[in-house]
């Protein structure tokens, strides 16, 4: 009998944590679909997942878009036939001080990290069957209101990702869909690649963890994995901190 695949999706899988999370995925034998703004990055990913066997596919699609992420998500779960699984890595950063911060880049940085994240957790749940599993991706900036890099609308949009999936484990139990989330300290991902040319602040943030180091983002991924894993089966509306003992709370 042939071997049946579990089914994912992954937003923001062009780089960063979502690109290990989705080779992670096909690793563990999963058929991937990205989704990301970044097409090119997109198909980047999708040869990666393929050395490792399996159906991946690249989705160009705005996640904070409704009508259009509404549209692609459909067609990024028929193309796998079917989901039981969704990784929400889709996410940008922010770094301009409070006090110089508008209104139009706060919306912004909110629409893609929460918005953007509430709209894949209701797609998704459209679709799931019972007995799948969501890991939506928050950061230790939004259990310690930032500090580190990002600044006022990142750790706001983070703290609303975290309040989110609680919420989206709630709400969606009855479906029998588990909800948890997974907050990164710095990890080298392309979003702090600007902050981390500047030695003597990335010697401050790595010395607030007791590992004394960046994360890398298959290290990420790896944890992401198993909250959508059945190893996490009594686990829901729970947030696991990979961040090298920075917050340890």
């Amino acid at each position: 009998m042939a071997e049946v695949r579990r089914k994912a999706i992954v937003t923001g899988a062009a780089s960063g944590i979502g690109a290990a999370t989705m080779v992670e995925l096909a690793r563990r034998g999963f058929d991937v679909a990205c989704l990301d703004i970044n097409a090119a990055g997109g198909q980047a990913t999708v040869q990666a997942a393929t050395a490792h066997g399996g159906r991946h596919a690249a989705f160009a699609v705005d996640v904070a878009d409704e009508p259009e992420l509404t549209r692609v998500f459909a067609a990024a779960v028929a193309h796998l036939g079917g989901l039981d699984a969704l990784a929400t890595a889709a996410g940008v950063g922010d770094m301009v001080p409070f006090m110089e911060l508008d209104a139009a880049t706060f919306r912004r940085v909110y629409d893609v990290n929460v918005v953007g994240t509430f709209l894949c957790l209701r797609e998704a749940a459209r679709v799931m069957p019972r007995g799948s599993r969501i890991c939506t991706v928050a950061s230790v900036a939004g259990l310690r209101g930032g500090g580190l890099s990002g600044t006022a609308a990142y750790a706001a949009s983070k703290g609303g990702v975290l309040a989110l999936t609680k919420n989206a484990a709630r709400a969606l139990a009855e479906r029998g869909i588990s909800v948890n989330t997974i907050a990164p300290g710095a990890t080298m991902t392309p979003m702090i690649a600007e902050p981390w040319k500047n030695p003597a602040h990335r010697a401050r943030v790595e010395a607030m963890a007791v590992q004394n180091r960046t994360g890398e983002p298959h290290e990420i991924a790896q944890a992401i994995a198993f909250l959508l894993s059945a190893d996490a089966s009594f686990i829901t509306g729970s947030t696991l901190v990979a961040d090298g003992g920075l917050v340890m709370y």
